[in-house]
């Protein structure tokens, strides 16, 4: 197709977009605006008396069905409107959107000043009615009601502290009951007198009467509840207010007498009750009075609700025809724009000098594609150049063993290889720009050290991800440019099996020179304890089982030395593994059985592929390291609190992956440490009490050898929701070649 071809169909496209409303349209809408706004007015003239038709029922149904009429008529008009634009935004047409905004935002400024108005008229209308019904009236009654309820409180205040200081008065009065009750009763009486209280009685726990106050008052009054006893004591009296008597009452217990209780109780004045329940009877008459005025406010909502439409659907055309006008030239501009986005560039808007600055957008607009069909050839040319490039340094990338991370100057990722993916836990979709102190953090003081000028900082770092941690050495260099900002370029190294290496062989040192300093002086310590124990243990009289405590406490503590300096000796030197043909089925079956045997209380789940399972491997060492993990994991599962653990269970299960050995060992006891987690195979880390930390030093070791190594996790990773450890074992099921250096087992954890 020629380029006037592609022009000519271009404008074509977008000179074929019209408005939404028709002409027809617009006439029928302004002539239902101008009824419904001349009936409202109408409406409320009539309503308010502002005119000499006299507001009778019919002519206000006649006002309001008129109204409804406009209301429907706007609603039908603005209703196909709506239509039409929601038909356009389904088909995807150009401008659609923005279209709809546009609607929506007039109709809500359309909306909002109706909305206050609705507010204010509520408010306002609900104060009239507050006045209509009397709301200081309202007020009068309910000060009374709280007046009186304010008394009957006070009362029973006042009748608490009558009664707690009778109370002590009768407590000090106890030798005088127990020696004269004649005087006491007495004595009662003037305590009633004194105090006002025309009733007061002293009652036992079982509601029999033990004495009473004898006054000239006759009081009706309840005996008390067998329930309220255990409520009252000494220092918590309980009072009560029955209406039903005309009295308040209250029981106390007593101090120093035998499960006796103070009852008192005062007559109110005659005529409280009477007039508390009469101001009770008023205010529900008022509040039932109050809940008829909402037929006034019915008329008036009525009113306003057919008012209220018809401006507000009136303002939503008028905002419908408004944003019609305002988005027909932006319509074009973005149906242009979508021309645009396909690849034609031959497109031309037309302009109209009515549309002001939007025709002079459309101007600008032509200009442009103009300029873009002229560089596109050069951007195109330029594109294939970086595309090669870009394809090389990917290739160079990938191919890279180390992790290569490159980062912007606002330190936010821009290259990532697949060496650095699995180092730092990161995939390339995850890190593309982020920034780096999110993604690994562990090197932002190298970068503070970097931005401060350096061209290249060098160190390790140690980063964990996914439970295992790894030693990293990281060289960050930067590019040396005169420009204010540049980007950096990160080298990432794995060194952790280097670093274990170097710490075990540390290790292996110091245990050796251990052993040597510590063995040599057991031998003649503990001949010369048991020399002594010998010799006088018939010649000690005094302090005899002292003496024996001494020398066996020497002797038993030299031979747990010897045990450790065993172990230091054993991590030291490990013998080299005599590879041979055998069954890896039949020894892992043994292991398990002595173990069974050792701990009956847990249940131990053995599940073997293939039996037999042939390989080249140490028969004894390899024993020796399955011993030791099942070992830990019975101790696990012991450490649990019983009341947590239904029943201690290890799961094994031997199998074959590729041209290695694998056997897992899954436990529900207490489980594994998450920091730190891979230093635990290090010698001496250990997270008993008791334990040296060179049990699965010595497994990692032994693995090592045999080709393999060991991986614990959590028993989750394993078996959804189980708590515990999961320890994998690995080893070559082909004999290889072994080698003098000691170097770390491949492992995330150790011995707990």
């Amino acid at each position: 197709m020629s380029t006037v071809e592609q022009t000519a169909t271009a404008n074509a496209a977008i000179a074929g977009t019209t408005s939404v409303a028709s002409f027809g349209s617009k006439v029928l809408g302004l002539f239902a605006v101008g009824l419904a706004l001349l009936s409202a007015l109408a409406t409320f003239l009539i309503l308010s008396d502002l005119t000499p038709i006299a507001p009778t029922h019919v002519v206000v149904l006649t006002c309001l069905l008129t109204s409804a009429a406009a209301v429907l008529l706007l609603v039908t008009i603005i209703g196909r409107e709506i239509w039409l634009l929601v038909q356009a935004r389904r088909r995807g047409r150009a401008g659609s959107r923005i279209h709809v905004r546009i609607v929506t935002l007039f109709s809500l400024i359309a909306a909002a000043p109706a909305i206050l108005v609705a507010i204010v008229a509520s408010v306002t209308l609900d104060r009239g009615l507050d006045r209509m019904f009397s709301a200081r009236t309202r007020s009068m009654l309910e000060n009374s009601l709280a007046l009186a309820e304010t008394y009957l409180r006070e009362q029973g205040g006042l009748l608490r502290g009558e009664m707690m200081a009778m109370s002590i008065d009768v407590a000090r009065a106890k030798p005088l009951y127990d020696q004269d009750q004649t005087r006491f009763a007495q004595f009662m009486n003037n305590q009633a007198t004194v105090r006002g209280l025309p009733f007061a009685e002293i009652v036992g726990g079982d509601s029999k009467i033990i004495a009473s106050a004898k006054t000239n008052v006759n009081m009706n009054v309840l005996p008390i509840p067998k329930e309220t006893f255990p409520q009252v004591t000494e220092t918590n009296p309980k009072v009560g207010v029955f209406l039903d008597g005309n009295y308040v009452a209250g029981v106390i217990k007593l101090r120093g007498f035998d499960n006796a209780y103070l009852y008192t109780a005062r007559p109110f004045a005659p005529n409280v009750v009477p007039q508390l329940r009469e101001t009770e009877a008023n205010v529900a008459e008022f509040n039932l009075l109050q809940s008829r005025r909402f037929g006034i406010q019915l008329a008036f909502a009525l009113l306003y609700t057919v008012i209220a439409l018809i401006v507000l659907l009136s303002a939503v055309w008028i905002g419908l025809n408004f944003a019609n006008y305002l988005v027909a030239p932006i319509r074009r501009l973005i149906g242009a724009a979508n021309l645009v986005s396909t690849g034609n560039l031959y497109v031309q808007v037309p302009t109209r000098r009515s549309e002001g600055d939007l025709a002079h957008l459309g101007e600008t607009f032509n200009k442009m594609t103009q300029e873009l069909r002229t560089q596109r050839d050069d951007i195109m040319r330029a594109r294939d150049l970086i595309d090669s490039r870009r394809i090389f340094t990917e290739a160079v990338l990938a191919g890279a063993s180390a992790g290569v991370i490159g980062i912007d100057a606002s330190d936010h990722i821009s290259i990532l290889n697949r060496s650095a993916e699995k180092l730092i836990g990161t995939t390339e979709i995850e890190g593309m720009g982020q920034p780096l102190s999110v993604v690994l953090p562990e090197i932002d003081e190298m970068m503070e050290e970097a931005h401060k000028g350096q061209r290249l900082v060098q160190g390790q770092v140690t980063v964990a991800r996914h439970n295992r941690e790894r030693t990293l050495s990281v060289r960050v260099t930067t590019e040396q440019s005169s420009a204010a900002s540049h980007g950096y370029v990160i080298t990432l190294d794995d060194i952790t099996d280097l670093v274990s290496a170097q710490r075990t062989a540390a290790w292996a040192d110091v245990a050796r020179r251990i052993a040597h300093e510590i063995k040599n002086p057991l031998t003649p310590i503990q001949l010369s304890a048991e020399r002594l124990k010998r010799k006088y243990r018939n010649t000690i009289t005094e302090d005899k089982a002292v003496f024996e405590q001494c020398t066996d406490t020497i002797i038993r503590q030299v031979d747990d030395i010897k045990r450790m300096v065993d172990e230091f000796s054993r991590f030291a030197r490990t013998p080299k593994p005599v590879m041979a043909a055998d069954d890896v089925a039949e020894t892992v079956r043994q292991a398990v059985f002595l173990m069974r045997v050792g701990h009956p209380d847990i249940t131990f789940d053995l599940d073997i592929a293939e039996d037999p399972m042939p390989a080249q491997f140490d028969r004894r060492l390899l024993s020796q390291s399955l011993t030791n993990i099942i070992k830990n994991a019975a101790e696990s599962v012991g450490a649990v609190p019983p009341d947590q653990l239904d029943k201690g269970s290890i799961k094994l299960s031997v199998a074959r992956e590729g041209p290695d050995i694998v056997i897992d060992i899954v436990d529900n006891g207490i489980g594994l440490p998450t920091e730190n987690r891979n230093r635990l195979l290090e010698p001496y880390v250990t997270t008993r009490e008791k334990g040296t930390g060179l049990g699965l030093a010595i497994v990692g070791r032994i693995l090592e050898e045999h080709g393999g190594g060991i991986s614990l996790n959590d028993a989750a990773d394993r078996i959804p929701g189980q708590r515990g450890a999961w320890v994998r074992m690995r080893f070559a099921s082909e004999q290889i070649t072994t080698v003098d250096a000691p170097a770390s087992a491949k492992a995330t954890m150790g011995e707990v």
